[in-house]
């Protein structure tokens, strides 16, 4: 049902999301956070489910501010099987599929139900990388007969992602429940919707949607030094700053050939503690990388950092002489979301990646970076001198300020409204000549 503002028919929208303030520490929050800000410019009414903060792991209440006036929020029972039924750090596996907050499902199905009654909503949006939301908005679809944009945005399953057997099992089927049921389903990478479309071809073409991550530019706004002066300016540690910020997966981002070739460079003298640091801000795995480090000899070229507040994360961005990016090929089909946030810094990046991945391209397209490949010591060794070398000249490339604002969280916004407007009409995504029949991929 539309509903007049202004002059501008608002419609709503039930966004299912695990990934929201408080909780710390992943860069998921931002998506649904800033979806769910500017929708309603978009003539979007957002109203967020989400679970209980008993259910996060770390919480912080640095983002609570930036969750719009504008958005009704409600948190739905959930805890987190491993930390509140474990004895002894074990505990039952069929409680814990096809995720750890499963218990969510019994919270949210009710609170959702309670929600389409009291706020009649006219779409329901569910986003990964939680496979339980998207149980969630499958359920209340079915319900309510309501349209459902199923978020994916990376592919929920590999030939061998999950690890675990029952797991990929159990994802494979609410994998495939998500596309055969859902109106539209929405991606974060080209690979991702060329890996989809290939892999159900009897689904139609335009209902799998490219939407890419982004970055905030109010909060970037805020954050960014004052015209006329330079944000290394104000830094009392000169030595060249490379930052990787946030989460390192042990397989997934893999920093064992940079810790290899890092232990190289010192050797042969090319860098010490004197001239080189490399801080790895919130890594979620300090414990796991300090022997690396130890067995390589470069404790004192690597400094493990605590979790910040988002902003300061930013700050710290914007302060660095050069960013990290690590992405492993068995990811090519994804892009981490903070390298939209690297590029709005306009800071040199050097990304250990696959130069066939994704990420790879997003950096070449974009005209800014240097590459070499996660697994390769002496590629990331002859990559890293020359990446200090040019930094410090300022001869790598970076994307214009002009050319940032393609990122933008408030561009991807106005994308997904596209989407979901196109779940209301009759004929849908898959005859919407609105969106151009299909979003091009680049």
């Amino acid at each position: 049902m539309d509903r007049k503002l202004g002059t501008l028919m608002v419609r709503k929208v039930l966004m299912v999301a695990y990934h929201f303030p408080p909780l710390r520490g992943s860069s998921g929050i931002q998506r649904t956070l800033k979806f769910s800000s500017y929708l309603p410019d978009c003539g979007w009414e957002p109203i967020v489910l989400t679970a209980h903060p008993r259910a996060y792991e770390s919480v912080s209440s640095d983002q609570m501010g930036d969750i719009s006036p504008r958005v009704t929020v409600s948190r739905a029972f959930a805890f987190d099987t491993a930390r509140h039924l474990a004895v002894f750090r074990r505990y039952p596996r069929l409680l814990a599929l096809p995720d750890r907050w499963v218990s969510w499902l019994a919270g949210a199905i009710p609170a959702g139900l309670s929600l389409v009654r009291r706020h009649r909503p006219d779409v329901i949006w569910s986003t990964y990388p939680i496979a339980t939301a998207h149980l969630i908005g499958w359920a209340l679809h079915r319900l309510t007969g309501l349209p459902w944009v199923a978020d994916m945005r990376d592919p929920m399953t590999d030939d061998d992602y999950p690890s675990d057997r029952l797991t990929r099992s159990v994802f494979r089927w609410i994998e495939n429940l998500t596309v055969r049921s859902a109106d539209a389903v929405i991606c974060t990478t080209p690979g991702a919707v060329e890996d989809y479309r290939r892999r159900f071809p009897g689904v139609p073409a335009t209902r799998f949607r490219l939407i890419e991550n982004g970055y905030d530019e109010e909060v970037f706004s805020a954050v960014l030094p004052k015209q006329g002066t330079a944000a290394e300016d104000h830094r009392t540690d000169k030595r060249f700053t490379l930052l990787h910020s946030g989460i390192i997966y042990p397989s997934e981002r893999d920093p064992s050939a940079l810790f290899a070739a890092l232990g190289k460079l010192r050797a042969e003298g090319m860098v010490n503690a004197g001239s080189f640091r490399l801080v790895l801000r919130a890594t979620a795995h300090d414990d796991h990388l300090r022997p690396m480090l130890q067995a390589n000899g470069i404790a004192d070229l690597v400094d493990l950092a605590p979790p910040c507040p988002y902003r300061e994360a930013l700050g710290e961005m914007l302060n660095a002489d050069g960013l990290l990016l690590l992405q492993a090929a068995n990811c090519n089909r994804q892009v981490p979301a903070k390298l939209y946030e690297y590029l709005r810094a306009r800071r040199p990046v050097l990304a250990l990646t696959d130069p066939a991945g994704d990420t790879a391209s997003t950096l070449l397209h974009a005209g800014a970076g240097t590459i070499a490949r996660l697994d390769d010591a002496d590629a990331i060794r002859v990559a890293l001198i020359d990446f200090i070398k040019h930094a410090k000249s300022g001869s790598v490339p970076v994307l214009s300020e002009a050319s940032a604002q393609a990122f933008s969280r408030r561009a991807r916004t106005r994308e997904l409204a596209a989407v979901l407007d196109a779940c209301l009409r009759p004929n849908k995504l898959a005859l919407s000549m609105e969106l151009g029949d299909e979003k091009p991929l680049s």
